[in-house]
């Protein structure tokens, strides 16, 4: 696994870097007016890019190597990040152009994560795969944890220009850290004689591959589904923390999901998943909507926020890294960049639909009549309150016991549920080089 753990900690650096990004982003727009709408709109331009361009980014990460596609995210971020900071330090720096910035690192993110979770298998053996995914989730989790407060910390001490510069870094460290390992295995080989085909017709054929296959159809659409449901929800948790308890709470909660996720990858490595990954999934997003939602809803408190958070975060480790080993086991490897773009694409495309929704209705429906105790308030009052913030409470609520629905209904269908039965692995790629002296015949072609 030493090849993986170098990219793995490049990733995981860079991660890091834009989580706290992230975090300065989040508030500059919230200073600007206290409008969840304005939250929820950030989260929007971040989402929409990589769910509408992940099918296209997949149809390219199958025409080029791994390592190409991968270095190509890296660099992209670079740069966006790399140009807000040379604005900031020439004093042309502005709040809107956070959201620009914002689409453009979407874009970046919808070629990492088909480049990513395709080049896994190149870098460790099949028996090595849920515990790697769980990894990366987790990797992505730490992120969550340093991120945050390292974001929190610049932007207190000396703005938002240090925490841009520190990106800056952490992409390039990532770059570093994917120009020096090579990935077995990674070659684009054309069938001969056979005709070039549009990129657009490559980004469609990821799509009809899904829903070809009845058990991958039904667990994308239920996926689908459950996040148009839950992403109601979440979308609303940062501005409803900010309200309530101000930038500190908010830097705790977030700090909670990575500690959650971090707990969710180290049960991941040391367990390997559930044998039965359907079930298992299912059972997660029961658990993530019980406690990252329900309970986030009716707690009061940053102690009990952390504690909610931090279950969902854990949970959803473990459902990220099944889904993701699901994919790699049964897809071939020449379709997988097309088919982790197709399920990026399925899966997210409701959720930018959910953020565009929660931001208007918790500022113009939900927070009036949680003040006035009217609506929907005359039977969820009793539970939420009436404080500021019980309106997006109230939405946090109703959304769990949406989605814990979606999920028994996933549950309940066979499909779903046996995949692993309904659906056998296909047979491994080539074992990954574990020295940098084997296949000489393909290094310079690798090394390219």
């Amino acid at each position: 696994m030493g090849p993986f753990l170098l990219v793995w900690s490049g990733q995981a650096v860079s991660l890091a870097g834009s989580a706290a990004v992230r975090f300065a982003f989040i508030v500059e727009v919230w200073s600007s007016g206290e409008q969840a709408t304005a939250v929820t709109l950030l989260s929007l331009c971040a989402m929409l890019p990589q769910a509408v361009f992940s099918p296209l980014a997949g149809a390219v990460v199958d025409r080029i190597s791994k390592r190409t596609a991968l270095q190509i995210a890296d660099a992209g971020g670079l740069l966006v990040v790399g140009s807000l900071a040379l604005l900031h330090y020439l004093g042309a720096f502005e709040s809107w152009q956070v959201y620009p910035a914002a689409v453009l690192l979407g874009v970046c993110a919808a070629f990492q994560f088909p480049a990513l979770a395709s080049a896994v298998p190149l870098l460790v053996r099949k028996d090595q795969l849920d515990r790697t995914n769980g990894l990366l989730a987790g990797a992505k989790s730490a992120a969550g944890i340093g991120g945050p407060a390292l974001g929190g910390l610049l932007l207190a001490l000396f703005g938002i220009g240090p925490t841009l510069l520190v990106n800056v870094a952490s992409y390039a460290f990532a770059l570093v850290g994917v120009r020096i390992v090579r990935f077995a295995g990674d070659r684009v080989t054309a069938k001969p004689g056979a005709p070039r085909r549009r990129i657009t017709a490559d980004s469609v054929e990821g799509l009809r591959y899904l829903f070809r296959i009845p058990s991958l159809r039904d667990l994308i659409i239920n996926f689908c589904v459950v996040n148009l449901v839950m992403v109601f929800g979440f979308a609303l948790i940062s501005p409803m923390v900010l309200l309530r308890a101000g930038n500190g709470a908010l830097a705790a909660v977030n700090t909670s999901v990575g500690v959650g996720g971090v707990a969710g990858a180290l049960l991941m490595a040391a367990w390997g998943g559930p044998a039965n990954r359907g079930r298992g999934m299912m059972l997660g997003v029961v658990g993530m909507c019980l406690s990252g939602l329900v309970a986030m809803g009716l707690v009061g408190g940053v102690t009990g926020w952390c504690l909610t958070i931090l279950v969902a975060a854990l949970l959803m480790t473990l459902v990220n890294a099944s889904m993701q080993t699901i994919v790699q086991t049964k897809v071939p490897h020449e379709w997988q960049g097309r088919v982790f773009g197709a399920v990026i694409f399925l899966s997210q495309i409701s959720v930018p639909v959910a953020m565009a929704v929660a931001g208007p209705l918790a500022d113009h429906v939900f927070e009036p009549q949680a003040a006035r105790g009217t609506g929907l308030f005359t039977v969820l009052g009793p539970l939420i309150g009436d404080a500021p913030g019980s309106g997006m409470a109230a939405m946090l609520f109703l959304a769990g016991i949406g989605g814990t629905a979606v999920a028994l209904w996933g549950l309940a269908s066979r499909s779903i549920r046996d995949i692993d039965i309904l659906l056998p692995d296909l047979d491994a790629p080539p074992e990954p080089v574990e020295q940098s002296g084997q296949r000489g015949g393909e290094r310079d072609e690798m090394c390219a």
